[in-house]
């Protein structure tokens, strides 16, 4: 399979662009490769779908956002309806209505390509959306989840049709099965033809004289699917993942919904997560930091032992490269940065304390910081750059 090109190179438009601009590109794109102006063009159709698919994701600001932060992963197939299961080209040529400000199906309106296209649409169930919570182990390697869950599901007494029987479907008297009605309008431009949908049918093309007693005519039931799906490794809260066609099915034979499912992340014990990063917190004695020591990290994987060189202050960070968390994209991985803090004891016995007051003396004892240590902030910058 083909790797799925940027959708912002797809629309030639960079990533600052205004909705109006990604807008503008869509329009220029679709009436470039659309099917009617280039009959029988395979490639063009395929250019055609792929500007659809790109526009459907930058003109909503939830999936941009997604988008923005995880690429196609982010989309987990959310976006790859057009030409695909979700979405036929007549939910593309519907599409043109909003483009082009009227509801046209395809360029029929303009009396251009094609000489009008109809707007009949296919059913489409609509979408479950579930949470899953997912611990810092399973964001690290990935993980296939299963889930049970309650949804509309095809009628098994009318296959879905919603009809007691093949006789009681019959055509649309009203719109003559195209599922559309059309009309004239004289405008300043001359007359111009619109279609909209069929207020009888409601699009289908179709109407039921006696419909089924089990689904009251929805062709539609309540049932439960057992559904599979993976996560890839390095997710993040909030990010939501499409599976494919196990949302709520739809009337008379549809396109089934989409089932979104919305990560959660557990919060782990020991590690803190930073974006791709993981965060520890040492805690180290004094002697320990005066004479050096060698100290244990949990990782997701198991343990690390590091080595703390003398003279370690409070507050200097270790950085354990590509220790982190798995970037969604397969861009490498984030870094396991400890965190080293000098536990200084609140109380000491009068024998501690002696020991203190003698080193307290000693010229060792005497503050003499680097000129690299006295600056806070650029090594606090440092920290996280």
């Amino acid at each position: 399979m083909a790797e799925k090109r940027d959708y912002y190179e797809v629309l030639g438009v960079s990533k600052q662009a205004s909705a109006e601009e990604i807008k503008k590109a869509y329009r220029k794109m679709a009436i470039r490769y659309h099917p009617d102006k280039n009959p029988g063009d395979k490639e063009a159709e395929e250019k055609f779908k792929e500007a659809a698919e790109a526009y459907d994701v930058l003109s909503n600001p939830d999936k941009k956002q997604r988008y923005d932060q995880f690429g196609h992963a982010g989309m987990g197939g959310a976006a790859g309806g057009f030409g695909g299961a979700g979405f036929s080209m007549d939910d593309i040529f519907s599409q043109f209505g909003d483009i082009f400000g009227g509801h046209f199906g395809g360029f029929g309106g303009f009396g251009g390509f094609g000489g009008g296209r109809s707007t009949k649409r296919t059913p489409r169930g609509s979408d479950i959306r579930i949470r899953v919570k997912l611990s810092l182990e399973e964001i690290m390697h990935g993980v296939e989840k299963k889930v049970k869950i309650t949804k509309m599901v095809q009628c098994s007494e009318c296959s879905g049709k919603g009809a007691k029987s093949e006789a009681d479907i019959q055509t649309c008297n009203h719109c003559h099965g195209s599922g559309v009605v059309t009309q004239v309008v004289q405008t300043m431009l001359g007359q111009m033809q619109t279609q909209g949908v069929c207020p009888v049918c409601k699009g289908e093309g179709k109407t039921i004289k006696t419909p089924c007693p089990k689904c009251s005519g929805s062709g539609l039931v309540k049932g439960s699917e057992e559904i599979s799906f993976k996560i890839p490794a390095g997710v993040a809260g909030g990010m939501q993942l499409t599976v494919s066609g196990k949302g709520n099915a739809a009337k008379q034979g549809g396109i089934n919904g989409d089932l979104l499912v919305v990560i959660e992340e557990e919060e782990h014990k020991e590690l803190q997560r930073d974006g791709n990063d993981l965060i520890y917190s040492l805690f180290i004695s004094v002697p320990d930091a005066i004479l050096g020591t060698t100290a244990e990290i949990p990782t997701v994987d198991g343990k690390l032992r590091i080595k703390i060189e003398p003279g370690t202050q409070s507050g200097k960070v270790l950085r354990l490269r590509g220790k982190g968390v798995p970037d969604v994209n397969g861009y490498g991985a984030g870094d396991l940065l400890v965190y080293v803090q000098v536990w200084i004891p609140k109380h000491l016995n009068s024998d501690d304390k002696a020991v203190v007051e003698k080193l307290k003396e000693s010229s060792s004892f005497s503050p003499k910081p680097t000129s690299d240590e006295k600056n806070f902030f650029d090594r606090i910058k440092r920290m996280f750059s």
